[in-house]
Protein backbone atom coordinates (compact mmCIF):
# COMPACT_ATOMS: atom_id res chain seq x y z
CA UNK A 1 0.00 0.00 0.00
CA UNK A 2 1.31 3.41 -0.60
CA UNK A 3 0.78 6.68 1.99
CA UNK A 4 -1.49 8.82 0.65
CA UNK A 5 -3.16 6.57 -2.27
CA UNK A 6 -6.56 4.42 -2.06
CA UNK A 7 -6.76 0.96 -1.66
CA UNK A 8 -8.49 -0.68 -4.36
CA UNK A 9 -12.69 -1.70 -3.41
CA UNK A 10 -13.61 -3.98 -1.25
CA UNK A 11 -16.79 -5.14 0.57
CA UNK A 12 -17.67 -4.07 3.61
CA UNK A 13 -16.98 -6.22 6.76
CA UNK A 14 -18.32 -5.70 10.15
CA UNK A 15 -15.61 -3.87 10.76
CA UNK A 16 -16.50 -1.08 8.26
CA UNK A 17 -20.47 -1.24 9.44
CA UNK A 18 -19.54 -0.84 12.93
CA UNK A 19 -17.22 2.54 11.76
CA UNK A 20 -20.04 3.66 9.69
CA UNK A 21 -22.36 3.72 12.45
CA UNK A 22 -20.36 5.17 15.18
CA UNK A 23 -20.80 8.36 12.43
CA UNK A 24 -24.12 8.00 10.98
CA UNK A 25 -25.39 10.29 13.66
CA UNK A 26 -22.39 13.09 11.88
CA UNK A 27 -24.28 12.28 8.73
CA UNK A 28 -27.58 12.71 9.56
CA UNK A 29 -27.09 15.91 11.19
CA UNK A 30 -25.25 17.32 8.01
CA UNK A 31 -27.96 15.78 5.96
CA UNK A 32 -30.69 16.82 8.04
CA UNK A 33 -32.09 13.21 7.11
CA UNK A 34 -32.91 9.84 9.14
CA UNK A 35 -31.76 7.16 7.69
CA UNK A 36 -33.68 4.19 8.46
CA UNK A 37 -31.57 1.85 6.26
CA UNK A 38 -27.75 2.45 6.75
CA UNK A 39 -26.01 -0.59 5.20
CA UNK A 40 -22.44 -0.20 4.34
CA UNK A 41 -21.28 -2.10 1.04
CA UNK A 42 -18.11 -1.44 -0.25
CA UNK A 43 -15.14 0.32 1.02
CA UNK A 44 -11.26 1.92 -0.02
CA UNK A 45 -9.13 3.12 2.54
CA UNK A 46 -6.48 5.72 2.31
CA UNK A 47 -2.90 6.02 4.89
CA UNK A 48 -2.54 9.37 5.93
CA UNK A 49 -2.16 10.21 9.34
CA UNK A 50 -4.46 7.62 10.39
CA UNK A 51 -6.80 6.48 7.75
CA UNK A 52 -9.49 7.80 5.52
CA UNK A 53 -12.38 5.52 4.99
CA UNK A 54 -14.48 6.08 1.49
CA UNK A 55 -17.84 3.78 2.48
CA UNK A 56 -20.04 3.34 -0.14
CA UNK A 57 -23.52 3.28 2.05
CA UNK A 58 -26.85 2.48 1.17
CA UNK A 59 -29.74 4.29 2.67
CA UNK A 60 -32.86 3.04 1.21
CA UNK A 61 -34.66 3.09 -1.89
CA UNK A 62 -31.94 2.41 -4.44
CA UNK A 63 -30.12 5.65 -3.03
CA UNK A 64 -26.35 5.23 -1.67
CA UNK A 65 -24.26 8.50 -0.17
CA UNK A 66 -20.10 8.03 0.06
CA UNK A 67 -18.81 8.71 3.17
CA UNK A 68 -15.40 10.00 4.17
CA UNK A 69 -14.50 8.78 7.57
CA UNK A 70 -10.82 9.73 9.45
CA UNK A 71 -9.89 7.09 12.20
CA UNK A 72 -6.78 8.62 13.72
CA UNK A 73 -3.66 6.67 15.24
CA UNK A 74 -4.06 4.93 18.28
CA UNK A 75 -2.13 6.86 20.62
CA UNK A 76 -4.01 9.73 19.35
CA UNK A 77 -7.00 8.31 21.02
CA UNK A 78 -9.56 10.66 19.03
CA UNK A 79 -13.22 9.87 17.94
CA UNK A 80 -14.30 8.72 14.40
CA UNK A 81 -14.76 11.64 12.72
CA UNK A 82 -17.22 12.55 8.86
CA UNK A 83 -14.91 14.55 6.86
CA UNK A 84 -17.48 14.69 3.96
CA UNK A 85 -20.00 12.93 2.08
CA UNK A 86 -21.55 12.47 -1.29
CA UNK A 87 -25.23 11.95 -1.51
CA UNK A 88 -27.48 10.92 -4.59
CA UNK A 89 -25.20 8.33 -5.65
CA UNK A 90 -26.22 4.68 -7.41
CA UNK A 91 -24.99 1.27 -7.28
CA UNK A 92 -22.38 1.26 -9.50
CA UNK A 93 -20.98 5.25 -9.18
CA UNK A 94 -17.46 4.76 -7.88
CA UNK A 95 -15.89 5.12 -4.75
CA UNK A 96 -13.57 7.99 -5.24
CA UNK A 97 -11.29 10.24 -3.19
CA UNK A 98 -12.84 13.30 -2.56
Amino acid sequence: MIAGGLTGTTPATPEIQEIANTVKPQLEEKTNETYEEFEAVEYKTQVVSGTNYYIKIRVGNDRYTHIKVFKSLPHQDQCLTLLGYQADKSKDDELTGF
